[in-house]
């Protein structure tokens, strides 16, 4: 016991001092640490904040950056739609042979169609995409049908006769009015115009006008010709239209002008 008190008497009272500087320098260098953060270089936050607008707004016209050297252009040009590049001289004469050899098949069928245009049931007319035949559904179908009437087959026989022999698409397009159709074959306007466009089609196959060149669209009361507040307008919006399109999309032609026998 006399021992263990003598080595406790040698120890140094104030070791708690050595703990306590190490603290406070590290205490210290924490707030210097603190304080180099905080110090934000305003000039430099600008620049950052700048670059992340600009990544984050594309559609945004890119404003030039200002740094220490002075101001520079940005690189980035804005973005020019695509010129549609002039035709060759071949290919405008190729497409004035082609508008000339469309009409003058217009003119063909406008003559042999001609008693029932004058009647107001066919129209022929040369528009942007081809030449168009506008047939009353009258010609064709019964009310509410999309069964082709024994006169249809004559009408056309009468037009694949003519347009048999050319090599140019034929987009059969069926049109209604505005008066809503449901019954137990037909749910809207849509199903009868598509259906009564598939019928022509299926007969131009039959007779003899090759399948790879016929399509079908059906449109509905969407593309009405008349007004169809009257009966004699929504009778004219009631038709199917065959177009025989141009080979080459963008052919110089009169829109909508409309071909009448000779």
């Amino acid at each position: 016991m006399i021992r263990r008190n003598r080595e406790d008497d040698n120890e140094n009272p104030d070791r708690w001092l050595v703990s306590y500087a190490d603290f406070i320098t590290l205490l210290f260098a924490f707030f210097v640490v603190m304080y180099s953060v905080s110090s934000v270089n305003q000039k430099k936050y600008k620049q950052l904040t700048s670059s992340i607008s600009t990544a984050f707004t594309p559609d945004k016209k890119i404003r030039p950056n200002t740094t220490s050297q002075g101001k520079h252009r940005s690189s980035a040009k804005p973005t020019e739609p695509v010129k549609q590049q002039p035709l060759t001289s071949t290919q405008i004469q190729r497409l004035q042979e082609e508008r000339e050899s469309m009409k003058s098949l217009g003119i063909n069928l406008s003559n042999n169609l001609s008693p029932m245009i004058s009647d107001g049931k066919i129209r022929v007319s040369q528009n942007n995409r081809g030449l168009r035949i506008d047939i009353n559904d009258s010609l064709l179908f019964a009310s509410g049908s999309a069964e082709l009437e024994g006169t249809a087959k004559e009408i056309l026989s009468e037009i694949a006769e003519l347009i048999e022999m050319n090599n140019h698409a034929i987009q059969v397009e069926g049109h209604t009015d505005n008066t809503p159709i449901h019954n137990a074959t037909f749910f809207s306007n849509w199903e009868l115009s598509a259906v009564r466009a598939t019928s022509v089609v299926r007969m131009f196959s039959s007779l003899g006008i090759a399948d790879a060149r016929l399509s079908a669209l059906g449109f509905g009361s969407t593309q009405p010709i008349s007004d169809n507040n009257n009966p004699l307008g929504r009778a004219k919006n009631r038709h199917v239209s065959v177009m025989i399109l141009y080979d080459s999309i963008g052919a110089e032609n009169d829109e909508g002008k409309e071909i009448v026998p000779e």
